[in-house]
């Protein structure tokens, strides 16, 4: 057999592998979405709409906003004692966790001061006492003609001017609590108010002074009633009002909840927080509630109108807030859309989406991105 007859049978197989290789293979090409302005429409077979999850928008029933805080003593029902004098406490009547009554002495302190007071008063007394028989001596020798109008003129200013300084010193020590009787430097540190010694910053021997510092030697608090007072953030301050009622909730508590009441909401803005402090009042009748303790509280808000969706749905673009609407199809809709509060995840919407929308809640960006790539 020739060459030529052994390499054709190759050559012809050669040639029918590569006409096979060269025939065209059909194919299917999934179409692209359609961008539209605001909205974008995919086909039905996009694989993309898996990537797409909407919801339908719920009806705003009660809003729930919650807030971060701590507790304090009631201010109304709290005294602060400090010495007025400088001395020694001589001896401590009255120790933490004490009940006390309004007047009763906490702490009895030497003072050289307070002695010097009381001999001011006992001093002004005396004076007061010898001006009223020469003022009265005078009189009499004026009546029987016999002493000048004007020495009874100066015998009556001087009775007047000791008078005074009487009702001074006498008034003084009847606000520091001290007796005019005699010289004894002793002063009694009484407590302004009834209640129960909730703090004490003296000990027996500590030398006292009026200028020592703001820490009181005795806080008295009504531990039955305290205060709260929240961090409430600028965008909620409308939301909280003086007598709007409140959840208050801490790690004490477990579960359980306690009611309290705002009071005050402050007029100004912490500038490095950016929130408004709020005050209100509990009651701790059980004292299962401590000052200091860090709270939560939760303050229920009526409707008021508006939609509720997932915080997520919404987006920010320049200084207007945007949502996606799935109109049906494999067609979203983007729409602007104005808020209200948001808490907990949730977002409120007072306009732009209606009770019968579905809002998209995963996949907004992939939307957002294919209208940006068309403007």
């Amino acid at each position: 057999m020739t060459p030529s007859r052994l390499t054709f049978p190759f050559a012809l197989a050669a040639c029918l592998a590569l006409a096979a290789c060269g025939r065209a293979v059909p194919q299917t090409d999934q179409p692209s979405p359609v961008v539209d302005r605001e909205s974008v429409q995919f086909p039905a077979a996009s694989p993309q709409l898996a990537q797409i999850v909407s919801a339908p928008a719920d009806v705003r029933n009660e809003t729930i906003l919650r807030f971060n805080g701590r507790l304090a003593w009631d201010e109304d029902r709290t005294a602060r004692v400090f010495t007025p004098f400088a001395g020694r406490v001589q001896s401590i009547v009255a120790r933490a966790g004490d009940k006390v009554r309004t007047g009763q002495p906490l702490a009895w302190v030497a003072s050289p001061e307070l002695g010097q007071a009381q001999s001011d008063a006992r001093k002004s007394e005396h004076d007061y006492a010898l001006a009223a028989k020469n003022f009265a001596r005078i009189d009499e020798l004026h009546t029987a003609g016999v002493a000048a109008l004007k020495d009874l003129q100066l015998a009556q200013a001087d009775l007047g001017r000791t008078a005074a300084e009487r009702t001074r010193t006498l008034q003084r020590l009847k606000l520091y609590g001290a007796s005019s009787d005699g010289v004894d430097q002793r002063l009694a540190l009484r407590s302004p108010v009834s209640g129960v010694v909730v703090e004490k910053n003296l000990n027996p021997g500590q030398e006292l002074r009026p200028d020592q510092g703001d820490k009181a030697l005795y806080v008295v608090s009504d531990p039955s009633h305290l205060w709260f007072t929240l961090d409430v953030p600028e965008a909620d301050v409308r939301a909280v009002r003086p007598g709007a009622a409140v959840q208050i909730g801490c790690a004490a508590l477990g579960d359980e909840k306690v009611a309290g009441k705002v009071v005050h909401v402050a007029d100004g803005l912490d500038p490095q927080s950016r929130t408004v402090k709020v005050r209100g009042t509990i009651n701790n009748a059980d004292k299962k509630l401590k000052a200091e303790m860090f709270i939560s509280a939760e303050v229920a808000l009526p409707s008021g109108g508006g939609l509720v969706v997932p915080a997520k749905a919404v987006y920010l673009r320049g200084e207007q807030h945007f949502v996606f609407v799935d109109t049906g199809g494999g067609r979203f809709v983007r729409r602007a859309v104005r808020l209200g509060p948001a808490s907990q995840g949730q977002q409120v919407i007072l306009e732009g989406v209606t009770g019968t929308d579905k809002v998209v809640i995963d996949g907004s960006l992939l939307l957002e991105r294919m209208l940006a790539a068309k403007e």
